[in-house]
């Protein structure tokens, strides 16, 4: 083939890989409103379209220059992606920074990441140290997932998980070690067994009930639009558990004072949950 047809048809692959980005940013970016926007604003599209470049470069063992784009990309974009790292058709970086893409990573098709996911490795040996991502898998923001294992096709991964260990196709990992959600496998990764036609309706209508809030527990941002703040929730269980150990103590009080009447002269101050409403105390003030 020659020099000319050669870099022609190299042009031609560029120009269809750039469309199906573009594409894959509409798909899956509502904020996205024409393909010049997405050319010139978007740092996914620009740290994709470098690493095309740094990986071509570095194929052809001009490694200098390909971590020398490497860098750039990172400068400009907030985006690390080791030019040896495979990456797929569409895949698509929303937001952008602080991702980090290791040496042997590899990512299929159709992937999804947010900002602050880290592919890393957890070892200092040569050899593959990083995971490998199949077609489909989304990675929400501030996710970990590291070391050489694989993430199953559709997978998905929870804002802020840590995963360490291989994802099934088609699981939700969720939490710090992440753990599994997943309709056909259990925390483990091991495969759940069938359950059997006859079961009762009551039974079908609680596994229909967890079958959709699995569905519905992974979110790229850990937290959908009917979630309360996780900081206030956790005061509000503490503060409910403090109040059900005064009820408790208050009868253990009324039944000591049976015994020893003069135990009741003792009293003790009791938290009102009043006094921790804090919101509903500068709301109150700024309406007078």
């Amino acid at each position: 083939m020659s020099l000319p047809t050669k870099f022609l048809k190299t042009l031609t692959s560029i120009k269809k890989d750039l469309t199906e980005d573009i594409d894959a940013v509409f798909k899956r970016d509502p904020a996205a409103r024409n393909s010049l926007e997405v050319i010139l604003t978007y740092p996914g599209i620009h740290a994709l379209i470098l690493h095309r470049g740094a990986h071509c470069l570095w194929n052809n063992e001009q490694k200098l220059a390909a971590r020398v784009i490497s860098y750039g990309s990172r400068i400009i974009t907030g985006i690390e992606i080791h030019p040896a790292a495979k990456i797929g058709k569409r895949f698509f970086i929303d937001h952008g920074v602080g991702v980090v893409i290791g040496e042997t990573a590899e990512i299929g098709n159709d992937v999804t990441l947010y900002h602050g996911v880290t592919l890393g490795g957890v070892s200092w040996n040569n050899g593959k140290r990083h995971p490998t991502l199949e077609d489909g898998v989304t990675v929400g923001a501030g996710a970990k997932v590291l070391g050489p294992f694989t993430v199953g096709k559709n997978a998905k991964i929870g804002s802020n998980a840590v995963v360490v260990k291989p994802v099934p196709a088609g699981a939700t990992m969720v939490g710090n070690a992440a753990r599994m959600i997943s309709d056909h496998h259990d925390e483990k990764g091991n495969p759940i067994a069938e359950k059997s036609q006859d079961a009762k309706p009551q039974e079908k209508t609680a596994s229909s009930k967890q079958a959709t809030a699995r569905d519905t527990a992974f979110q790229a941002y850990g937290i959908d639009p009917t979630s309360q703040d996780p900081v206030a929730e956790a005061f509000a269980k503490m503060l409910e558990h403090i109040q059900q150990s005064e009820n408790r103590l208050d009868q253990l009080q009324a039944a000591m004072c049976k015994i020893d009447p003069n135990f009741c002269k003792k009293e003790y101050d009791k938290l009102c949950l009043e006094e921790f409403d804090v919101i509903g105390k500068d709301e109150a003030d700024e309406n007078k």
